[in-house]
């Protein structure tokens, strides 16, 4: 096997964060040794690619609106980045597929980058400065916004002690607001945009309806291409005979293996191919966690 061949193999095996924080590193790597290797400015790629804060410039690069959140800053910003995408990414995945993950991610940072766009033209404060949008920091805050809405009373280990996702939650977006005057103030509203897109789509789907379902066609084949494999048959999941995932009392053991059916049906199929009854069972298990 080729070394290509087998980096190719390798890619593939990863899950879709993990392939997305390769293609971020990736991109952070290839700008710098180009800036390196042909003596260039630090922004002649990524002002392609960066978003505009003026709508002029965003009419003639409207790709930047998705593309800004692939470039980075420095070695710290991408790192902190891709640090708190990886670890949100283990509990997102562990319920849902990666068509929602796709969904909530660049929902979030097209989000983030509204935010940036409307804010730097409607407040006066903002007159006057010359600024751009990078960094996946929205896209990032929105994976975790929906599993600190979604799953609030989990429990996640932070060092020392464990702390339930929505104190999480409340944190960073507290975090934000206080920051927005002391510094960097298009990045905290880039963040406010992320979470915000990411509680909602979190709450909306509690109710049973997928905001995101609507781009799921135009990013099926984004998914294809991260997956590198083709779509699994739809799996039928057992249900007991006697009444529903919803009104049934099953044993412990009954009870874990309806989840890991569940689990097994969305990675198989995704999360828009539960029924409501099994969207019901699997949102009462999160919040029993």
């Amino acid at each position: 096997m080729s070394i290509t061949n087998d980096i190719r193999y390798k890619f593939k095996t990863l899950n879709i964060a993990e392939k997305l924080i390769v293609i971020n590193v990736a991109v952070f790597i290839l700008n710098a040794l180009s800036v390196f290797l042909f003596n260039l400015k630090g922004d002649f790629f990524m002002e392609w690619f960066e978003l505009p804060k003026a709508f002029g410039d965003f009419i003639l690069q409207p790709w930047s609106l998705i593309t800004y959140s692939f470039f980075h800053g420095g070695f710290m910003h991408i790192f902190w980045n891709m640090l708190l995408l990886y670890f949100s990414a283990r509990i997102f995945l562990n319920y849902f597929g990666p068509k929602v993950f796709l969904n909530v991610y660049f929902m979030g940072a097209v989000a983030g980058g509204a935010f940036f766009l409307l804010s730097y033209n409607i407040f006066p404060v903002f007159s006057g400065i010359n600024s751009s949008l990078i960094g996946a920091s929205a896209a990032v805050m929105a994976i975790l916004l929906f599993v600190c809405t979604y799953f609030p009373n989990q429990e996640v280990r932070l060092i020392f002690f464990n702390v339930k996702l929505w104190y999480i939650g409340v944190f960073v977006v507290l975090l934000d607001l206080i920051q927005l005057p002391m510094g960097n103030p298009g990045g905290h509203i880039a963040h406010l945009g992320g979470q915000l897109l990411g509680f909602v789509y979190a709450r909306k789907l509690m109710e049973g309806k997928d905001i995101g379902s609507g781009i799921n066609r135009s990013l099926s084949g984004l998914e294809g291409w991260f997956s590198g494999k083709r779509k699994s048959p739809l799996k039928t999941v057992h249900r007991r005979n006697k009444g529903s995932y919803a009104d049934s009392k099953p044993t412990k053991k009954e009870y874990q293996k309806q989840i890991d059916e569940i689990l097994d049906k969305i990675s198989k199929s995704g999360y828009e191919s539960l029924s409501k009854e099994e969207k019901d069972f699997l949102f009462k298990a999160g919040k029993e966690d």
